[in-house]
């Protein structure tokens, strides 16, 4: 097939996505199919002359590819870097590429990538794509409505309530919360802007730090417990993978540098519980609206309650990354699981039934 594998953008996980996607290229070519890694804003622009000749280059667009550091990449840069000045999302030649090609791998993660919004452009262009479909990733990218949907469906999550830039003076107690709590953006990822606060002032202070990523944010009670991962494919859940930070909890830098956290999978907890926890999954995907995969994120308190904080729409896709290692543990290889993704994807969208 070709394939082109669409990473980067303006999100604040622009190097986590580039990581991801260039495993995903890597692994594609090793399978016998045409990939190009492309960058989502910056395009190609200095594209041969025939457009279909990019799925042979020599270098696969891998040079773009980068480690991911400890912080958040300098989006001012990466706009100042594009040779054009545009300020569309979609840089040169992207449409031109993704509707060459049988389908485009979304290696995105954050913003423009798991809003919907690039999901339904491609819908309206006709260019087909991998992950869910624009309306579940639109859902699951708001963690207030996410929320709100859990708590209509059983799908067991943490008590809290969004709050807007013009309501910030509200306190605590007007939410029906109590410290400590955790403040963190309603669409954001990657653990960015995210705030576990214990007194007032961490709390007024987190509130100021959180507002710069976005006009809304969530507040809700803070659970102490273990964290977990359980990851979906076509509506089957996958083993649950706890995560071990050696400090700290699974911030930015937690999930992204060697060593600095510990994954076991499976997990290692009661049958019950690992049962209970896939089940949630599942109850969790359906109600977002998701289909083709997913990842949810779980706590898991002292006295064995569960707790669901999330859906992840493209989770990332590294090797290391946890999606790939609960299929491992299930003995599917991360080549297969890349390939599996694709088909799932055309049998959800692009194939008469």
């Amino acid at each position: 097939m070709k394939i082109i594998v669409l990473a980067g953008g303006l999100s604040t996980e622009r190097d986590v996505s580039l990581s991801s996607a260039a495993g995903i290229c890597r692994t594609l070519l090793e399978k016998g199919h045409d990939a190009y890694l492309l960058d989502v804003f910056l395009g190609l622009e200095n594209a041969p002359e025939h457009l279909e000749d990019v799925f042979t280059l020599p270098g696969h667009g891998l040079e773009i590819a980068r480690n991911i550091g400890t912080e958040e990449p300098d989006l001012e840069a990466v706009r100042a870097s594009r040779p054009d000045q545009s300020d569309c999302f979609l840089g040169p030649n992207v449409i031109e590429l993704c509707r060459l090609a049988d389908i485009t791998f979304l290696g995105l993660h954050g913003g423009e990538g798991e809003n919907g919004k690039l999901q339904a452009t491609f819908d309206l262009l006709g260019i087909r794509y991998t992950g869910p479909d624009s309306l579940g990733c639109a859902v699951a990218m708001d963690k207030g409505l996410t929320k709100q949907i859990f708590l209509q469906s059983g799908v067991d999550t943490p008590n809290g309530a969004c709050l807007h830039r013009d309501d910030a003076g509200r306190t605590l107690s007007d939410l029906g919360l109590s410290l400590p709590v955790v403040v963190k953006p309603c669409s954001g990822g990657s653990s960015i802007g995210v705030y576990i606060v214990n007194t007032e002032e961490e709390y007024e202070e987190a509130l100021k730090k959180s507002f710069r990523y976005e006009d809304e944010v969530v507040v809700e009670a803070y659970i102490k417990g273990r964290e977990f991962a359980c990851g979906i494919i076509d509506g089957e859940a996958l083993p649950p993978i706890e995560i071990i930070p050696k400090t700290g909890f699974f911030d930015y830098a937690n999930k992204y540098q060697d060593g600095a956290t510990m994954e076991v999978c499976p997990a290692d907890i009661p049958e019950e519980i690992s049962d209970r926890m896939k089940e949630l999954t599942v109850k969790a995907y359906h109600a977002l609206k998701l289909n083709v995969y997913s990842r949810a994120d779980f706590l898991l308190d002292a006295e064995g309650n569960l707790y669901c904080l999330e859906m992840n729409t493209l989770p990332g896709m590294t090797a290391a990354s946890l999606l790939p290692k609960e299929a491992k543990a299930v003995g599917i290889e991360y080549g297969d699981l890349c390939e599996l993704i694709i088909r799932k994807s055309m049998e959800a969208r692009y194939q008469q039934h």
